[in-house]
């Protein structure tokens, strides 16, 4: 089953030029790393800031462009991964392995096959 992992950074998530964010990144070499060695199959990519986000509505037949991300908090969206595990136990598994979870928290959902 796949289950899609998304990540939420929280205010006090390393960023790039922080001192914590080489050994972050290396986590992440680690944790995907790990994944493949458990034969889990996987994609992910990181996500630019909230600021660069552009929400789309569709209001009355017209379409409505808003700069930035859909809801202002104090956690948002930086990545995500989408695995090929077992069961929802090893989707959770995974989930609690991601380095950012230290900093903010990690949604795990279903994907829905269609």
């Amino acid at each position: 089953m796949r289950y899609m992992l998304i990540i939420r950074n929280g205010e006090n998530h390393p960023q790039p030029g922080d001192p914590s964010w080489d050994q972050l990144m290396a986590d992440y070499g680690a944790f995907s790393e790990a994944l493949a060695a458990r034969g889990t199959s996987f994609t992910g990519d990181p996500l630019a800031p909230p600021h660069t986000a552009t929400t789309v509505r569709v209001e009355g037949g017209e379409v409505v462009l808003a700069d930035g991300p859909f809801a202002e908090t104090k956690e948002w969206f930086s990545g995500y991964y989408v695995i090929d595990v077992e069961s929802l136990d090893h989707a959770l598994q995974a989930a609690s392995m991601i380095p950012s979870a230290k900093f903010g928290s990690v949604e795990v959902r279903p994907v829905v096959s269609m």
